[in-house]
């Protein structure tokens, strides 16, 4: 059996055939999809079905069921670290609209120094001063410029807004740790492969 690789809509399709003990072919349309004719699905499927007869069409390489389950695992951590930075971006826009220039002296507001004083700020403090001293020991910026940096017109809307966007960020990291640990838990489950049969000796 062949089917015709579009999007994922084979995806179910493969899945039940392939459990059910079929040898299914996931064939790529690209090299004749152009070609005069067959313009109805019934017409392209039984021109499909004689090609697969004589042997015409190539499968393509599909993973086991093991390695496809944590293949889509493997990618669900980039799409939780794009919504986190989606949300760092937004703390930024945040922190410019109450005219604190982190920019400065900060060259990530997600860093050490960076979340230490965003905790900070979402647990209530507003001193500059204060907030100053939350660097880490890295930081080369003057303790009067990191002063002025944190020296703003707090805005509560923002800060409101600021308070939900750490959160959203802290909850994208531990998204993507329970990311990798299934990953881990998935790859201990795999079969192991016997290694190579050790050499005779000389």
């Amino acid at each position: 059996m062949a089917l015709q690789a579009t999007g994922v809509y084979w995806i179910p399709l493969f899945d039940i055939l392939e459990q059910a003990g079929w040898e299914v072919y996931r064939v790529n349309a690209s090299p004749t999809q152009n070609l005069p004719g067959r313009k109805s699905d019934v017409q392209e499927c039984q021109w499909w079905l004689q090609l697969h007869t004589y042997g015409l069409r190539r499968n393509s390489f599909h993973p086991s069921s093991e390695m496809r389950a944590i293949r889509s695992l493997w990618r669900q951590p980039e799409v939780w670290g794009q919504t986190a930075t989606d949300g760092v971006n937004r703390m930024q826009k945040a922190l410019a609209q109450m005219n604190l220039q982190w920019g400065r002296v900060l060259s990530d507001i997600v860093g050490t120094t960076g979340l230490r004083i965003l905790r900070a700020l979402v647990a209530g403090e507003r001193n500059p001063e204060t907030l100053a001293r939350l660097k880490c020991t890295r930081l080369q910026a003057s303790h009067a410029e990191r002063v002025a940096s944190l020296t703003g017109n707090w805005r509560t809307e923002l800060l409101f807004a600021l308070k939900q966007e750490r959160e959203h960020y802290d909850f994208c990291h531990q998204q993507m740790r329970r990311c990798y640990q299934e990953i881990e838990r998935q790859l201990q489950a795999l079969p192991t492969r016997p290694g190579p049969a050790p050499l005779d000796p000389p």
